[in-house]
């Protein structure tokens, strides 16, 4: 399959990019990409909520009076549930959500959304770039040159690039990855997905090995 690739200011380089069909034509599975979400989603919750239950409360070993004899109803401990300063009965307590995928699902899931991606239109190639500063005003320009200054767009790196870092990370509808750690969520919640040229050389490594 072959791409336009395009330059930062917008305009066609005047040649175009072999990408593999193996990650740009695939029939996308829906249920892979639903399972790669759901568990990334799970692996980010931390799970330490916590309450102190009547075992956990401090203090409460002593019975507060006599059993018979008072005229009220009889109580083995002031950390009762239903008294005050008690424990809590049924709250939550520390779960583990870590949810694991195959590695085959996991791969799968990621060249589905970048087929469909593709299919709709939403890949955009640019030449590799750098800034000459760390600036905003740097990193605006080049979305308003391609036309995605009001479009939330994940850019894929070949590897880390701190000036563009920096001169992304105040801006809203954007978002920066290296291609190797972009994950399906990462993936699926853009709009469009601007990836540098040399990333895709990255992507196969990951996901044709």
């Amino acid at each position: 399959m072959e791409l336009t690739v395009y330059t930062k200011q917008g305009s066609a380089a005047g040649r175009t990019v072999d990408v593999p069909n193996d990650i740009f034509a695939v029939e996308p599975n829906e249920h892979a990409v639903y399972l790669a979400v759901q568990a990334q989603r799970k692996n980010s919750r931390q799970g330490t909520r916590a309450t102190k239950n009547r075992a956990l409360v401090s203090g409460g070993g002593k019975k507060p009076w006599k059993q018979k004899g008072r005229g009220t109803a009889r109580a083995g401990t002031s950390r009762s549930p239903i008294w005050r300063g008690g424990g809590t009965a049924f709250g939550p307590q520390p779960i583990d959500f870590k949810s694991r995928l195959p590695k085959k699902v996991k791969r799968l899931a990621r060249v589905s959304v970048l087929s469909a991606k593709v299919k709709d239109d939403q890949v955009k190639i640019v030449q590799d770039f750098t800034l000459d500063q760390a600036k905003t005003k740097e990193m605006v320009g080049v979305l308003s040159g391609l036309g995605l200054q009001n479009t939330k767009t994940l850019l894929l790196l070949p590897n880390h690039d701190e000036k563009v870092y920096m001169a992304s990370r105040n801006i809203k509808n954007l978002q920066v990855a290296i291609a190797t750690d972009a994950s399906t969520y990462d993936l699926i919640r853009c709009h469009t997905l601007l990836v540098m040229e040399s990333a895709i050389e990255k992507l196969k490594g990951v996901l044709l090995s």
